[in-house]
Order: structure tokens, then sequence, then C-alpha cells
């Protein structure tokens, strides 16, 4: 699941000197000849990167995608950023509030048996269930909200907070499975 950020910064003859970029790409410290300077027209930056975080995933597909899961990429404004970061503080804030509840929950495997372990979990999770919920599929990780729901919920408010206060640049979310 990756979210990237494309800036456009193609100079033009009618731009004045202080809105002109500058763009040097080099190798080694040595510039590369073969990528010509005035033919770049955007810059494109990893900006997040998440991986079996369902919840974010299924938000990204109802929220931005029109609900179509497809692996294509699309346009994410920061209104919807700014969205899912408090949608993600919100359900944090409910989970971390809830009384615990002891459950068994699968581990993994070893030599052919399922491995269980004892671990405690929110007993109220309607906020999460409403605002983001968890999504089974391929690859897509567990469905409870635990400690690794609530990494993703931390990564992503992490990952993008800084963004939102970066004034040029539009984002991009796809996944790939």
């Amino acid at each position: 699941m990756y979210l990237s950020k494309k800036t456009y910064v193609k100079n033009w003859s009618h731009m004045k000197p202080e809105e002109l970029h500058k763009v040097s790409i080099k190798k080694g410290g040595k510039v590369l000849k073969e990528i010509k300077p005035e033919r770049i027209s955007n810059i494109e930056e990893s900006v997040g990167y998440w991986r079996k975080a369902n919840h974010i995933h299924q938000w990204f597909v109802e929220n931005v995608q029109d609900g179509d899961d497809n692996c294509r990429q699309y346009y994410v404004s920061r209104e919807q950023l700014q969205e899912l970061v408090d949608v993600c503080k919100k359900v944090k804030e409910s989970l971390e509030n809830s009384p615990k509840e002891k459950k068994m929950l699968e581990v993994g495997w070893q030599n052919g048996k399922k491995l269980m372990e004892e671990v405690e979990l929110p007993s109220d999770t309607s906020v999460a269930d409403d605002l983001l919920p968890t999504q089974s599929g391929f690859f897509f990780g567990g469905t409870e909200y635990d400690e690794y729901y609530i990494q993703g919920l931390d990564e992503t408010i992490k990952q993008i907070e800084p963004l939102l206060e970066e004034e040029n640049g539009d984002y991009y979310y796809q996944a790939s499975w």
C-alpha cells in the first residue's frame, strides 16, 4: 500500500525567475546526462507505505476509490488525508478507552498445529466497526482490533500529519497484491 506525492516542476518561458525550478539528477556525484532537466515536469516521492493494514486500505477504497478495489492509482485530496488522520485518532482513542477482555487468538502454525495466544482486546469496537472496520482478504493481515490494528493507526497518523503541513504537491494512493 503506497502513498505518493507528485510535485509539478515544469519551467515555462512566462515564469518569473523566482518561480523557476532547478532539477539535477546525479549518480555517484556525477550529473546523469541522459536525464534532461528541461524535460522533467513532475517529481514523484514515496511518502507513505503500509503493509497488511487492511482497515486503512479499506478506508481508501471506500472514501477515495468509490468502492472499486482494483490496484489502480487514485488522487487523494488534502481534505481526504485530513479526514483519514481524524478518523484514525478518533478510533484509536475509543479503543484505548474501551474496557479490555481476554481472548484466544491464532498467532501462527508450528509442526502442523495452530499456535494460540491469550491477548487483551478492547471489548467495545463500535467506533472502529463504524468508522474504520477491518477487511478480510488475501494478504490482508488479521481482522482483530489488536496491537497490529492500532499500529496501523499510529503509522497512518505519523506518515500523513507532516504531509498536511506541506504546501505543494498532489497525493496518490495505490495498493498492489
